[in-house]
């Protein structure tokens, strides 16, 4: 089957789903879509024993197509840029340093405390799941997604400092993760058994430092193109091909592509914007953006249904995902409670705002993209199955809980 086919095969499911959430179940957007797409799931595996054919077909297609490469390589750039270019970089910057605390010390740590814990978890459960691999996994789970909780945050009317925070740290920790996950995937594609601090420091700082410079120059490359001319569609085209030149350029040089969307996106959305872009180019450029960040984590959604279709499921597989969600919880509560215990001055947040930002510290479409993207392995497969109960609990459960937690605990 053509890959072509496949584009046809997730869109209409896409569409088809979307159509049912909107005109009978009325779910926030992306959960409706992850809460059908994970009944579509469970019903194709219930049916895998009777009906074999058409699971061929899709493991053929799965393997085929390259899915894993498709996702990193295409999908990460466009999400990144999407979503830096809707931030408000001066609402923002009012809370940077809470923001800064979250994003960057917090991956960092929930890496490590994630892949310790998931390192003996797993081996008490007999499954021998490397350390490298472990600190891969903690780097593609730690960071947070905040598409699925913004809407029901903006309902709950939660105060602007937590729905800022909660999108900056998402925004930032994002890349982070990208780029620890990158130098650590890097090391095991040069058969590295065991994680070497000093070549995972010179990638890192070469992942990070040449991410950040090239979304520099490309922002204000792609701000000064903008600037010149005032016709909407060649403006929309333009971002269109910064974004997917820049992150194949950055994969060609060995640098951070996620951190050069991220800043080229928050200049592209804040620096100069009206010298830049006319009022009616300016919301035709962010309906785009919008509108193609929905389209791809339907499609990535829809990616990781087909996928887990064609695993081989183990019982030990998923008792160790629900183990996983409590490592996950744990780390988050250390994560903001640590900083805000030792001193006010280091995360400026009360005891409620905290216990919402915990909990709305979703895990979402970057960690699903992550996983894909790693080698076809054994140690694969567990951590897809893994990273997949553990954003479905973070959508369906945590999702749809935090507005009611958040006014009950607004409320006190």
């Amino acid at each position: 089957m053509p890959s072509y086919y496949y584009i046809i095969i997730l869109i209409s499911l896409a569409a088809f789903f979307a159509y049912i959430n909107q005109r009978f179940i009325k779910l926030p957007f992306v959960i409706g879509l992850f809460f059908l797409s994970s009944l579509f799931s469970l019903f194709a595996l219930g049916i895998k024993s009777t009906y074999s054919l058409p699971f061929d077909q899709i493991r053929d297609l799965v393997i085929n197509t390259d899915i894993s490469k498709s996702v990193l390589n295409i999908f990460l750039g466009f999400l990144l840029f999407a979503g830096s270019m809707h931030t408000n970089w001066f609402t923002l910057k009012k809370y940077l340093k809470d923001i800064s605390v979250l994003a960057l010390g917090g991956v960092i740590f929930s890496t490590i405390f994630v892949a310790v814990a998931f390192y003996y978890v797993s081996h008490w459960l007999g499954l021998e799941v490397p350390f490298l691999y472990c600190l891969i996994f903690g780097a593609l789970i730690s960071p947070t997604d905040p598409i699925a909780v913004l809407s029901i945050l903006k309902a709950a009317k939660v105060p602007e400092k937590i729905e800022v925070t909660l999108v900056g740290e998402s925004l930032f920790n994002d890349g982070v993760g990208v780029v620890i996950f990158i130098a650590l995937t890097q090391m095991l594609s040069a058969g590295v058994v065991e994680f070497d601090f000093p070549h995972f420091g010179f990638l890192f700082l070469q992942e990070a430092g040449g991410g950040i410079t090239f979304g520099l120059v490309l922002g204000y490359i792609l701000h000064y193109l903008l600037k010149t001319i005032d016709h909407y569609e060649t403006e929309v085209l333009l971002t269109l091909a910064f974004v997917m030149l820049g992150y194949f350029i950055s994969a060609q040089i060995h640098i951070s592509g996620a951190l050069a969307m991220v800043i080229m996106g928050l200049m592209v959305g804040n620096f100069r914007k009206v010298e830049a872009m006319s009022t009616n180019t300016e919301e035709y450029v962010a309906k785009f953006w919008e509108l193609l960040e929905i389209i791809l984590n339907a499609l990535l959604f829809l990616m990781i249904a087909l996928v887990l279709v064609v695993l081989d499921f183990n019982l030990k597989y998923m008792i160790l995902g629900v183990l996983t969600i409590v490592i996950l919880m744990a780390s988050r509560y250390f994560t903001v409670n640590i900083p805000r215990k030792l001193s006010l001055t280091i995360l400026k947040i009360e005891k409620a705002e905290s216990r919402i930002i915990i909990f709305g510290g979703l895990r979402g479409g970057l960690s699903l993209a992550l996983v894909m993207a790693l080698p076809a392995s054994e140690t694969k497969d567990i951590l897809m199955i893994v990273t997949y109960i553990c954003v479905a609990f973070s959508i369906l459960i945590q999702g749809t809980t935090i507005g009611g937690l958040s006014k009950r605990l607004l409320k006190k």
